[in-house]
């Protein structure tokens, strides 16, 4: 017989003491899963997880003693950083947008039933983008009056830049301290809101709109 593959490890980080015992008793649960570390302190989660090593950090966005993007910030800094998904009650358009813009690679709600969490777990783990249908409904309204390129946000302006200069999605990524699926996100919606179906029409279009911003160099 083969041996089983290597357990999913979970860092857990929630400011609610009673939400960390649940989620450990639900992941811990799951044959592919192993809690590996929790914490209600946001500014322990680094040192935790150069400590542990975590594949996945489940992050809230509201932490004792920091906000949980600048947890996320930090994160994206390391030259190992784990995969990342945000587990928050919120779910109006600047939480979600505010998780995209630090780099997190997926969202889930409190709200759902704690299997989606679980199920966000595995797929953020293999490398997709995971948003629940609220955060994709409001992606959607706000590009309604965004077909000029003129209400974009300051991330997708360096984006739209970094594409235009025909950089692919990895060096935009490696560029804005981004995973390489958040820019693949990014890079889906900035079409949609430009109307255009490739990089190139992208490109043609920063080039006549000369939108104010300069991309990191």
């Amino acid at each position: 017989m083969s041996a089983a593959p290597p357990k999913i490890r979970v860092l857990l980080a929630d400011d609610h003491a009673i939400v960390l015992e649940g989620l450990r008793a639900l992941i811990d649960g799951e044959p592919d899963l192993e809690v590996v570390g929790s914490t209600t302190d946001g500014t322990a989660v680094l040192d935790l997880v150069a400590q542990i090593r975590p594949d996945v950090v489940v992050l809230d966005l509201e932490l004792a003693g920091i906000r949980g993007t600048e947890v996320l910030t930090a994160l994206r800094g390391l030259a190992d950083s784990p995969r990342v998904l945000i587990l928050t009650a919120y779910n109006d358009g600047e939480s979600i947008r505010s998780a995209l813009d630090a780099g997190a690679e997926g969202l889930a709600l409190k709200t759902e039933s704690p299997q989606h969490t679980v199920a966000a777990i595995r797929q953020v783990h293999a490398g997709q983008l995971v948003f629940p249908q609220a955060a994709r409904r409001w992606l959607e309204e706000r590009t309604r009056d965004g077909g000029t390129g003129l209400h974009l946000t300051q991330r997708e302006r360096e984006v739209w830049a970094l594409v235009a200069r025909g950089l692919p999605n990895g060096e935009i990524a490696k560029r804005l301290g981004l995973s390489g699926n958040t820019v693949k996100f990014h890079v889906q919606h900035l079409f949609h809101k430009l109307g255009v179906k490739n990089r190139t029409a992208a490109a043609l279009k920063h080039a006549s709109a000369a939108p104010p911003s300069s991309p990191p160099r």
